[in-house]
């Protein structure tokens, strides 16, 4: 009779809280819906992300395309220079060779012009000891008149010649040195028309250079941002199906919470419950609300047996702890090694017997969670039932 008083006793509370379960079945998707708007947000965020990154990339390569036409340009003009200092270059050629001919000229005119001053000299030396006699011996053996005056004649015309013959050679000799000064002054002026153009190509060289690594730079720079696009795009496709999943499960809880407060529920009396499931209970209490007051730990208890009542739920209580994505210490393991060791507390069984027994703190609710704002229910300890 006790006992049919407290299934009794139970069944009214039943009764009652069915009247609330609309309400609260409402709430049931609220962990849920708030895991799918923080993944929403995330993925938003990712795409921000995404989208900051491909104009980053655009940027970039508008820079390296500026750089590119600047690099053309100064390839065009290290061309040009290194055209002219080519030509530069065959003109010292072509003007060394030039006052190598020169010089040489320089040396025959030179050389001639002494050996006619050498003569020049000789005969006049000749003239000078010989004079007297070679005109005293001209006019003695002269026939006449008129062949000491054509010899008068010869002797003039002679030293005349001689005169003009060492001018010449003066004057050659004179226009092949300013040939000279003048190829060399015009080498001075090659010479620093290279030495300009050589310092031009290094410029050239020095700018291609450094617009050439800025360029690889921003390669480097756009292929590693092109890899974050990618790793994003990548993160962006495992979001949309965590969202999507996240919908489905949201979608899934709605229909279930709206099932439950339409449900139809068995009786505590229907359930035999084993040795085995008061041990899994017990250890699935210890992982939930192990540091929970006695209360939060029945409430833990009771969830789980109105699941088993429910008929939205599993109707083992093996099926109701372990059916997919319900029970977080199943999911990390956290009950697997619970069960290993045994370490429920004697608490916990406490609250296993009486949650078995068909006692409830928490009426029909099926699901908690930590609080969050906004989210209605029973608080007890830590938790929120609803």
């Amino acid at each position: 009779m006790k006992k049919m008083g407290k299934r009794r006793l139970i069944a009214g509370i039943l009764v009652l809280v069915m009247l609330t379960v609309p309400r609260l079945g409402a709430e049931a998707t609220s962990d849920t819906r708030e895991k799918l708007e923080n993944a929403k947000e995330e993925r938003e965020a990712t795409e921000n992300q995404k989208n900051a990154q491909e104009e980053n990339i655009t940027n970039m390569e508008e820079a390296q395309s500026g750089l590119q036409g600047e690099l053309n340009s100064l390839n065009s003009q290290l061309a040009e220079v290194s055209s002219n200092l080519e030509e530069i270059e065959n003109n010292i050629i072509a003007k060394n060779d030039e006052i190598k001919a020169t010089q040489a000229e320089l040396e025959k005119a030179k050389a001639t012009e002494e050996r006619q001053y050498l003569c020049l000299k000789k005969r006049i030396q000749y003239s000078y000891e010989k004079r007297s006699i070679s005109y005293l011996e001209a006019i003695l053996s002269a026939d006449s008149l008129g062949e000491i005056l054509n010899m008068t004649e010869y002797f003039s015309q002679m030293a005349s010649y001689d005169q003009e013959m060492l001018a010449s050679y003066q004057a050659a000799r004179k226009a092949v040195e300013e040939k000279e000064a003048q190829l060399e002054e015009d080498m001075d002026q090659l010479e620093e028309m290279q030495a300009s153009a050589e310092a031009e190509h290094d410029r050239f060289s020095s700018l291609i250079s450094q617009t050439q690594g800025s360029i690889s730079a921003y390669s480097d720079q756009i292929a590693s941002a092109e890899a974050q696009v990618e790793a994003l795009e990548a993160q962006m496709a495992a979001q949309d199906e965590n969202i999507a999943a996240l919908q489905k499960q949201l979608e899934e809880e709605i229909r279930k919470s709206r099932l439950a407060a339409q449900s139809s529920w068995r009786d505590i009396s229907e359930v035999t419950f084993t040795e085995d499931d008061r041990y899994l209970l017990a250890n699935l209490i210890y992982c939930e609300a192990g540091g929970e007051p006695y209360e939060g730990q029945v409430a833990v208890g009771a969830v789980v047996i109105n699941r088993v009542l429910s008929s939205v739920f599993p109707n083992t209580l093996s099926g109701v702890i372990y059916q997919s994505g319900q029970f977080e210490p199943v999911s990390t393991g956290r009950l697997a090694l619970a069960l290993a060791e045994n370490r429920a507390t004697a608490s916990c069984y406490r609250a296993a017997d009486e949650a078995m027994s068909g006692v409830t703190n928490v009426g029909t609710c099926v699901f908690f969670r930590t609080p969050i704002p906004g989210l209605e229910g029973i608080n007890i300890g830590g938790h929120v039932f609803y």
